[in-house]
């Protein structure tokens, strides 16, 4: 184990700041139903997260907890422990915002019900004991390391998507997603140094990046087909994959072919997160972000 520890420290350096939780809160009373004016598809591309992160990232902060005490290197303790409260945050606060559409007449209680019940059940522990439970909890890690490697993608594009703040997206749900997409960014090295401590396979690390990315596309377009059907607005425009090529075009959501080309770089011997795009709109984003400000970040 001390071993792997001096393998990812050198990694520290390059990105060394403390990941801490930021304790922000949203008001999303004057949020309307299409918060993207104009863009039914992409407000519902962006409602995605609000319905599928919140159980997920819980399941993700579970998983690094559960590999807490096996990590002995102080530096990724502190940024594991800071890491689980970031999710923990996320999760409320995109909670928050199902809850407000869910007000206006959103109803997706019950798809909600179906992502925290398959979670629960794909992701969860399953109570196991000794060499199977160790190993599960690796697969996880994996697994957990190739997803936040296309979030902190994500991350950067939301960052950089100029063209939300043109289109007029409500400033509460638009700071939501920066903020998140910004710490997404911060502790974007995390789960990966966690897992090339914890177990470090390059096999194990190239099968559940695969599934990674073949698990989070169709999630992302089933549960698009299913907001937009529950969109109560009677016209929504053209048929949503229409909306879906047409909104890509024009840069208003990003790319699905991020999930293919991202994967030979993640895959690519001695690749690291800290080799991603600089951090430094991120920080600065953070430092300015409406809700951190509000909170005394």
């Amino acid at each position: 184990m001390a071993d792997k520890a001096g393998a990812t420290r050198h990694h520290y350096g390059d990105e060394a700041h403390a990941i801490h939780a930021r304790d922000v809160h949203f008001d999303f009373a004057s949020v309307p139903m299409h918060y993207i004016p104009g863009e039914v598809l992409a407000t519902h591309i962006v409602n995605v997260m609000h319905l599928v992160l919140p159980e997920g990232e819980r399941a993700m902060a579970n998983c690094l907890a559960e590999a807490l005490p096996l990590i002995e290197d102080e530096r990724l303790r502190e940024e594991v422990a800071g890491f689980i409260g970031q999710e923990s945050m996320h999760a409320s606060s995109h909670e928050g915002a199902r809850r407000h559409l869910q007000s206006i007449g959103l109803d997706v209680e019950s798809y909600v019900n179906m992502v925290a019940w398959l979670v629960d059940r794909i992701l969860g522990d399953h109570g196991l004991s000794g060499r199977a439970k160790e190993e599960w909890l690796k697969e996880r890690l994996g697994l957990f390391a190739g997803m936040e490697h296309y979030t902190a993608v994500l991350g950067e594009w939301l960052l950089k998507a100029d063209i939300l703040e043109a289109k007029g997206m409500h400033p509460t749900m638009l700071d939501l997603v920066r903020w998140h997409g910004a710490e997404e960014v911060e502790h974007r090295s995390v789960v990966y140094d966690a897992y090339m401590y914890v177990d470090g396979s390059y096999a194990r690390k190239a099968r559940t990046a695969v599934l990674a990315s073949a698990t989070l596309l169709p999630l992302f377009i089933v549960s698009t087909a299913y907001l937009y059907r529950q969109d109560p607005l009677p016209d929504k425009g053209r048929f949503w994959p229409l909306q879906f090529v047409n909104a890509t075009v024009r840069g208003v959501i990003p790319s699905f072919t991020t999930f293919f080309t991202e994967m030979p770089r993640y895959l690519r011997p001695g690749f690291h997160p800290s080799q991603l795009g600089p951090m430094d709109v991120a920080l600065r984003y953070l430092a300015q972000s409406p809700a951190a400000r509000a909170a005394g970040h």
